[in-house]
């Protein structure tokens, strides 16, 4: 055991000793390399030899080696200090952590209180007997608040809530318009070429507003394809103007609903349930619905900019509803259960979409706006307004009563009247086989769908059937391409357009064609 530790202390020893060379070598060469004195005593021994040219250089070398040690020493102190921040920072996320975890349970804890609070306001609404404070009699059941009756007994009969609180107040407003209404003669007489021309003329003698026929019946046969059209285009070229006047010209005012960037679901549409004030912040877009279910009117709601927000944020839900091919299920869920002073159109919470509706958005394309995406335009029909009208002279033009019912009654006769033709339906076909060979793009059933109900109406306002199906491929179809790469498709959009020439005549598709050679420029 002796000689065990008589080793192991000489092997130790020897260890130690290379540690202390180590950290002996470092200090001496430290003590050496700033050793003022004997870089002093070198500098005299050798500095009486120095003509001019070497006292410059000496000078230089000394100058350059303190510039050296100078560099080396701030290095070193911004790395120490970085190294500090870094660890401080450490420490800071690690409490920052600490906190988010402990805001986390707390949140969790809220949540849970939350789901008990509502687990005894269902409670309250109609559980069965034996939950407390809750009793049936006569079919009914009640519930007396914990505050010793300081709240008033809520009764739920049938899946009723009983109450004398009213949460629609705008709703109810318009429950007693409509009490004591006499609706207006309508002008069933009137066709659809004439409401097209009685609203040029009445635009500009009445508002000094002027538009182009072709821009109306666009508008008109829209009308009649889908219930979402979009009005595209330069600012000042009566984007706004166009469903502002319309609304005049039918006696029937158009909602305006201002589109805000913050707009991010339905509720900015069409409101919501407050749950302090238990009271609904009705939207005026709510209201002008809720009050098209009373009458025959053409009701217009305008979307004033509606991409400066996301349009499948806040239309989401009537994107999907307007796209029903049943119109008995055009609802809207607006609450969840129902009180007995209610209003009168709303059946269990649900308000139905009347088809006297449209929905008119306007949309600018620029740095401040959101593109549109192809699930908005697919359901919607694209109007361009590119320039400016152009004054012309017109005659006093009053306004018209126009119904809805008969509005409808001449759309389905101009389907009757003016359905495509078999010759321009092959063509049609022809060219869609040929898109997609050569682009990968098919038209769909939608858009053909909404081609054989845009198209007709077009031609009973006056416009030529060509004219119609140029305008639905260029703002449907060929707006498409845009997603392509068209940089590498030159040559396929020159063939498009000598293709449209060729099949439906030179000069005919003017609209498609001059869109595609504005792709071919931009891209």
């Amino acid at each position: 055991m002796n000689e065990f530790l008589k080793w192991f202390f000489a092997f130790i020893s020897e260890m130690l000793k290379g540690f202390g060379m180590i950290f002996s070598g470092i200090g001496k060469g430290f003590a050496q390399i700033f050793n003022i004195k004997n870089y002093i005593d070198i500098f005299k021994t050798y500095s009486a030899n120095f003509g001019a040219l070497g006292w410059i250089l000496a000078i230089l070398a000394i100058i350059l080696v303190v510039a050296v040690f100078v560099l080396l020493a701030f290095i070193i102190v911004l790395v120490i200090r970085k190294y500090v921040r870094f660890r401080h920072s450490i420490v800071s996320n690690e409490d920052l952590l600490e906190e988010i975890a402990d805001l986390q349970r707390q949140v969790l804890k809220m949540t849970k209180e939350k789901d008990e609070i509502m687990a005894m306001k269902v409670a309250q609404m109609g559980l069965p007997a034996g939950a407390t404070g809750l009793s049936l009699a006569g079919g009914a059941a009640s519930y007396q608040g914990e505050e010793g009756g300081e709240e008033a007994a809520q009764v739920v009969e049938d899946g009723v809530v009983q109450t004398a609180d009213k949460r629609f107040s705008r709703l109810l407003e318009v429950d007693s318009f409509y009490k004591n209404y006499t609706p207006p003669e309508y002008n069933n007489d009137i066709t659809l070429e004439q409401i097209c021309e009685m609203y040029r003329n009445f635009a500009c003698s009445k508002m000094h507003l002027y538009y182009d026929i072709k821009t109306i019946r666009l508008f008109i046969a829209g009308m009649a394809s889908t219930k979402l059209i979009i009005l595209q285009g330069i600012s000042g070229t009566g984007k706004t103007s166009l469903p502002y006047s319309f609304g005049k010209f039918l006696q029937n005012d158009t909602t305006i609903a201002s589109v805000q960037p913050s707009w991010r679901d339905r509720t900015e549409l069409f409101g919501y349930f407050n749950e302090f004030t238990k009271n609904f912040n009705e939207t005026e877009v709510l209201k002008r619905i809720y009050s098209s279910n009373y009458n025959n009117d053409v009701n217009l709601i305008l979307l004033d900019e509606m991409n400066i927000a996301r349009v499948e944020y806040y239309f989401a839900e009537m994107l999907s509803i307007l796209e029903m091919p049943n119109a008995d299920e055009w609802e809207l869920d607006i609450v969840p259960n129902v009180w007995s002073t209610d209003p009168i159109k709303l059946d269990r919470g649900k308000l139905v979409i009347p088809q006297n509706v449209w929905y008119i958005g306007t949309a600018n394309n620029d740095d401040s706006t959101y593109a549109i995406s192809d699930k908005v335009y697919d359901r919607a029909q694209p109007i361009n307004l590119d320039a400016k009208g152009i004054a012309f002279d017109a005659p006093e033009t009053g306004p018209l009563n126009l119904g809805y019912d008969h509005l409808q009654q001449l759309f389905d006769t101009a389907f009757e009247t003016y359905p495509i033709s078999q010759e321009n339906l092959r063509k049609i076909q022809q060219l869609d086989l040929w898109v997609i060979e050569k682009l990968r793009v098919a038209f769909g059933n939608r858009i053909l769908k909404q081609m054989g109900l845009f198209v007709p109406v077009y031609v009973a306002c006056g416009g030529e059937e060509l004219d119609g199906i140029d305008y639905v491929l260029a703002t449907k179809i060929f707006r498409k391409f845009e997603s392509l790469n068209l940089a590498m498709l030159r040559d396929e959009l020159r063939e498009l357009v000598v293709y449209m020439n060729k099949s439906f005549g030179k000069n005919k598709m003017n609209e498609s064609i001059a869109y595609l050679e504005r792709l071919q420029k931009l891209f």
